[in-house]
This record gives structure tokens, C-alpha cells and sequence, in this order.
């Protein structure tokens, strides 16, 4: 699964998780942190990334557009990009299983 981490994630966590989620990827590594959500959905779809956001917005546009693109929702408030990386790390499992449900569309991680 190829993460597209949003503005609100460190653009670090990229090098981290390319061994577990090979080909992902920083908004920023396209010019995006500053596109609106919509921008980044289209985006996202049209490349093959699930979005990565601690943002709820992505987690309404996921309830209405259906995916693809697939949302994971990191639900850990104010926190370190070490415990963002541990959890992505922990739950590679559900991720792979969230992956290969064509129907799922948000993940809700904590």
C-alpha cells in the first residue's frame, strides 16, 4: 500500500515506512501542501495512494465519495512522528487487509 502522508504528517515519516509501504509519499513531494483536500483526493485517486491524515476532512470526503482513494485516519491527537511511525509500523496487518477490501473505504487508526 502506498501511503500519501498529508500536511499535518512529518514529510520524515516517508523514508521510515518505505520498507513497509514501498512508494509512498509526502504531499509536499508533489507540490500539494498547500492544495485544497479535494485536490488531494483527485490525486491520490488517480495514482493509486490512500491518504494519510490526522485531518477528520479526508475522513467525511471518504464517507461521501467512496473510495478509491482508500483514507487511513490516524486518530492520536497531538503526538510525536515517532508514535505516527509506531503505530503505521504496528498495524501493517490491517493495513494490508484494508488494502485488499475493495469496499473499505477509512481505516481508523489510534
Amino acid at each position: 500500500m502506498k501511503l500519501l502522508l498529508d500536511q499535518n504528517l512529518s514529510p520524515r515519516l516517508v523514508l521510515a515506512l518505505q520498507a513497509a509501504y514501498p512508494g509512498s509519499a509526502h504531499v509536499r513531494d508533489f507540490g500539494l501542501q498547500s492544495a485544497p483536500d479535494q485536490e488531494i483526493w483527485e490525486f491520490a485517486k488517480g495514482r493509486g495512494f490512500a491518504i494519510t491524515s490526522k485531518d477528520s476532512d479526508f475522513h467525511q470526503m471518504s464517507f461521501l465519495l467512496g473510495p478509491p482513494p482508500k483514507v487511513v485516519w490516524l486518530r492520536l491527537g497531538n503526538c510525536a512522528s515517532d508514535q505516527v511511525l509506531a503505530v503505521l509500523l504496528r498495524e501493517g496487518e490491517r493495513l494490508r487487509q484494508f488494502r485488499a477490501d475493495e469496499d473499505a473505504a477509512l481505516l481508523v487508526l489510534s
